[in-house]
């Protein structure tokens, strides 16, 4: 079968041909600009390769109830261009083929346990530290919607008493997002996270935060993994910092297995920053095998 792909950014849309066994035969991308512009050339790429399903992994906040007005829209979006845009609609209008639709984490979450290292795992968790942040979650072979769908990187943070630092999200300040993406890095430190590698008080600090947040996950959600992603953690010596810092918050509450082998516990992305296209060719794969 001939699945499309598309990985829907803030700033860039990327476009794959692939199959179901997560082959990627060819991919390109688009920046993002507004739907006026950017759709037609999506369309125009999947239409002329003549697709058998397509999946979309979007940034949100999305519409992820099929029995909504607004279902595969795009809703309280800062990037006011898409606000209440109907993304889902718009490729079904021109494609005319089966859509499978999820958040942009929850297709790295799908690609990582459909092809990567979380293969075989019950309940997984991934977290992108990036520009913002986010996180999907995968549950006996289902990805976490609910009420709308997580936003995990807006759990609230207690802050340390040596950061001065006020937040930078608009809605709640001292979230994850808040104290520890891309963005607050640089506003609390001057420099961007690239050029601030050496220096072990930033990433003293994000560690601290990040693993608060982990922290939590576990106790609620009792993940048999957490794969970390995002620009942010390119800075690798970040993973032994949160590792640490996550067995020294759970204080020997939680037993298992699994937090006994903290490196294969928390761990960086296994996809060569594929996951995302590799999630939306299985959700394409998944809304093909529902009509059939």
């Amino acid at each position: 079968m001939k699945l499309g792909a598309l990985e829907a950014g803030g700033t860039k849309m990327v476009c794959a041909i692939g199959d179901e066994t997560g082959k990627i035969f060819e991919q390109v991308s688009i920046p993002t600009e507004t739907p006026e512009i950017t759709i037609p050339k999506l369309i125009d790429f999947f239409k002329e390769r003549e697709v058998d399903a397509l999946g979309i992994g979007c940034f949100g906040p999305v519409s992820l109830n099929k029995k909504a007005s607004n279902y595969g829209s795009i809703t309280s979006t800062p990037k006011l261009a898409w606000k209440d845009y109907n993304i889902v609609g718009a490729f079904a209008d021109a494609l005319h083929c089966p859509i499978g639709f999820d958040t942009d984490v929850n297709g790295s979450v799908l690609g990582e346990v459909t092809f990567g290292q979380a293969k075989g795992k019950n309940c997984v968790i991934y977290l992108t530290i990036g520009t913002g942040v986010g996180g999907g979650i995968y549950i006996d072979g289902k990805l976490l919607h609910g009420m709308v769908h997580p936003e995990a990187g807006h759990v609230l943070i207690r802050k340390r008493s040596d950061d001065q630092y006020e937040g930078k999200c608009p809605y709640h300040k001292t979230c994850l997002e808040g104290l520890a993406a891309g963005p607050a890095i640089e506003e609390r430190w001057g420099k961007k996270a690239v050029e601030l590698a050496d220096k072990t008080e930033v990433w003293d600090l994000e560690a601290d935060y990040i693993a608060q947040a982990l922290m939590g996950y576990i106790v609620t959600l009792s993940p048999e993994m957490i794969i970390l992603g995002g620009g942010v953690m390119h800075q690798e010596q970040l993973f032994p910092l949160i590792r640490t810092k996550v067995s020294e918050l759970l204080g020997g509450y939680v037993e298992a297995k699994e937090l006994e082998d903290m490196e294969h516990y928390i761990v960086p992305a296994s996809l060569h920053d594929d996951q995302g296209i590799m999630g939306c060719l299985e959700l394409a794969r998944r809304a093909l095998s529902e009509e059939e």
